[in-house]
């Protein structure tokens, strides 16, 4: 089994090959992937080395005392937290090989387009069909998704659609992975409170899918899909951080350099809030650990939860502390940024997109009764529509 002094070993076998001040930084990338150090986890060829997971910091350490590049894993997080690891699950080898390596790089950014405007929260109602060509087994798709993050930069997006209305909800679902190059793809700009437009919605107009690109069989895309929703959880509720690091590191930033700011309330609100960031990263380490163990379950989702509570109620204390310099804003200019970027900008804007946070990834709503089930073991929820064909529910 591949321990820690040999990931050191060639580690620095790929340095002294590719010397990050005079190796392009794409070339760098690609030179690591095929070196098995990309996700040392995953199999060999693959961009890793079967090797522990708990073994990808010993790597990463080595590489930014180098100073070699990174590959922006924040610009590219739908293709590396979710595309990544279903493909994996349930990919050919062809797929594989066609695709992890260029995610991997950054050459290619993904998008997903999962919800749809009349679907709300259930995402197993949606309706973009997706119809056999019985001609040359292509799949011709036509619908629409929103809050998509990152369409606007995408080449390729991972996708469900609904193959059979004649099956409940759940069952007739297939899953694609669609390029956002071709025909009948439309992307349009969705403004957010923030005055920008990360999210966009997508529309499909008889776009013509390969069958070479569905992942998994047919009707199996609801399965395929819960691999992607839990690991998109754990990849927006789990990531590493330091101690006092995110959404807290502002507000006690600032409570530190503005003394006049402070009053006994606002303490005692801050400390309660650091310790629950505190316990939250603690937990995500202890998440992370149990990965190394198998596929991400449910307790992401209560990961998830504790994220997008905590980021809103930090960023709400971070105005209230600022009182009349909280109200200010950066500006309202409409862009269309490649990532978020919480903690390089100012109060009013966190404020305003940790808002989303209880929605994207899954709402709170929907979360709170994955954990309740799924963890807690309580009754599920009776539903009326689990065994009733799609095609005959009430929209």
């Amino acid at each position: 089994m591949t321990d820690a002094a040999e990931l050191r070993s060639r580690t620095r076998e790929l340095l002294a090959a590719h010397p990050p001040t005079e190796t392009g930084r794409t070339d760098f990338l690609r030179a690591r992937f095929d070196a098995g150090l990309a996700w040392v986890h995953y199999p060999v060829g693959l961009g890793g080395l079967d090797a522990p997971r708990s073994l990808q910091p010993v790597v990463d350490a080595e590489l930014a005392a180098a100073g070699a590049p990174d590959n922006d894993p924040r610009r590219i997080g739908i293709g590396l937290g979710m595309a990544a690891p279903t493909i994996l699950a349930y990919g050919t080898e062809e797929q594989k090989r066609r695709f992890l390596r260029p995610l991997w790089t950054g050459e290619e950014v993904w998008c997903q387009l999962f919800s749809e405007p009349g679907a709300g929260s259930d995402l197993a109602a949606l309706a973009t069909r997706a119809v056999r060509d019985e001609e040359d087994g292509d799949w011709i798709v036509d619908g629409q998704k929103v809050w998509t993050s990152s369409a606007h930069l995408a080449r390729w997006a991972i996708l469900i659609a609904r193959t059979d209305p004649d099956l409940p909800k759940h069952r007739g679902i297939t899953y694609f992975l669609c390029d956002m190059t071709d025909p009948g793809v439309e992307v349009r700009p969705l403004r957010q409170i923030t005055g920008e437009a990360e999210f966009n919605e997508v529309f499909l107009t008889g776009v013509r899918i390969p069958d070479a690109h569905r992942l998994g069989g047919v009707g199996d895309g609801w399965q395929v899909a819960r691999t992607t929703l839990m690991n998109e959880r754990v990849s927006i509720g789990g990531m590493r951080l330091p101690r006092e690091g995110g959404m807290i590191a502002s507000v006690t930033r600032t409570w530190r350099d503005r003394p006049d700011l402070r009053t006994h309330d606002l303490h005692q609100r801050l400390l309660d809030l650091w310790v629950d960031a505190e316990v939250a990263r603690l937990t995500g380490e202890r998440l992370r650990q149990q990965l190394v163990a198998g596929q991400p379950g449910p307790e992401g989702s209560g990961m998830k939860l504790a994220f997008a509570r905590l980021n809103q109620e930090i960023s709400g204390l971070e105005v209230e502390l600022l009182g009349g310099e909280g109200l200010l804003y950066g500006e309202w200019t409409m862009r269309r940024p490649e990532l978020v970027d919480f903690t390089g900008r100012d109060a009013g804007y966190r404020y305003l997109r940790s808002k989303g946070n209880s929605i994207e990834g899954g709402t709170n709503e929907v979360l709170l009764n994955i954990v309740a089930e799924r963890v807690l073991g309580l009754p599920a929820e009776p539903r009326d529509d689990k065994d009733v064909a799609w095609k005959d529910l009430a929209r």
